[in-house]
């Protein structure tokens, strides 16, 4: 059995901030942000929250897929800035949806996240232990940037995306998931939950640190490689692929990819423009995009590709 995916939803918060916003805060303009990184707004959460940016994403998904909350069997939420612990992001959203029959936990693998939650949900279905899985990747990073930091603060949005997967016929190629511990010092967040912890400004080590430099380099190098292995694993030629779905962290990434692929960069989809890098919650609200507009059709095939903190990166193959 394989999950297909059968609905679509999104959530962003309705607060823009633009790169004339920012110039205000941090010594940067317009013109800087969009050469280096695409990005030209991001949405800021004002009352909104991780968890209900998670749960109108996944209502939104169920109503797209015709699937009644109480069928969902697994329910996962993607997320490192939940504004709750315990009990999990997930059972809160579960609460939320009336998702009564659904096992749920978080997942936290920082950018990669909504990919390697989606390879989780393929290898329960397949295993035959849950036939509907609402996938939610859900973030608040807004709460996490030091808003003085212009090698952060610029890159980051707020919002969630989702979708549902329904089991159907099928082998799904096996998808290819990495992660290096040794290199995950290119991109930290300290908790906040520290012993001793007092009222005052947070730590800078409990903000985004991040060298730029040192992520850029891994992601170009290991998306390609990742995609490659996973087209080798599957036998499929670059030329059948008609939509490569990768997070959205930042446009000269995604060119970058393009130009190592020697793939026409109109088919690596991209919408940072408007929302900034949104980490977990990057990958759904593109495809929810470009469902809602008509951009997917049945049959197509789709590459998704997930790199971030960890360091971890990953590909799957799907089907639309």
């Amino acid at each position: 059995m394989i999950g297909k995916i059968c609905g679509t939803g999104s959530c962003v918060p309705g607060h823009i901030l633009d790169n004339d916003d920012l110039s205000q805060m941090v010594d940067t303009s317009d013109a800087w942000i969009r050469e280096r990184t695409g990005v030209a707004r991001r949405h800021i959460i004002e009352e909104e929250t991780t968890v209900s940016m998670a749960a109108e994403a996944a209502r939104r998904a169920l109503e797209d897929g015709n699937v009644r909350a109480e069928e969902v069997d697994l329910l996962i939420v993607c997320t490192f800035t939940s504004e709750v612990l315990l009990p999990c992001a997930a059972c809160e959203v579960q609460k939320e949806l009336g998702a009564v029959n659904a096992a749920c936990f978080d997942l936290n693998a920082a950018c990669t996240g909504f990919l390697f939650a989606y390879n989780t949900a393929q290898a329960y279905i397949a295993a035959g232990l849950c036939r509907t899985v609402l996938l939610i990747g859900s973030e608040s990073l807004s709460n996490m940037v030091d808003w003085k930091d212009r090698g952060t603060c610029i890159l980051f949005g707020d919002g969630a995306g989702a979708a549902v997967l329904r089991a159907e016929p099928g082998e799904l190629p096996s998808p290819v998931m990495h992660s290096d511990g040794e290199s995950g010092g290119a991109l930290t967040l300290k908790s906040r939950h520290r012993k001793g912890w007092t009222e005052g400004l947070a730590h800078p080590e409990e903000f985004i640190r991040m060298d730029g430099r040192e992520v850029f380099r891994f992601a170009v190098k290991k998306v390609p490689e990742v995609i490659h292995e996973l087209l080798d694993g599957t036998e499929t030629e670059l030329s059948e692929i008609d939509h490569f779905v990768l997070h959205q962290a930042n446009r000269r990434i995604v060119e970058s990819v393009a130009k190592r692929l020697d793939v026409d960069i109109e088919r690596f989809p991209m919408n940072l423009e408007e929302y900034g890098n949104t980490s977990s919650a990057s990958i759904p609200i593109l495809l929810d995009e470009m469902n809602r507009d008509g951009r997917l059709k049945p049959g197509q095939t789709i590459i998704l590709a997930g790199f971030g903190a960890g360091l971890s990166w990953g590909a799957a193959f799907l089907r639309w």
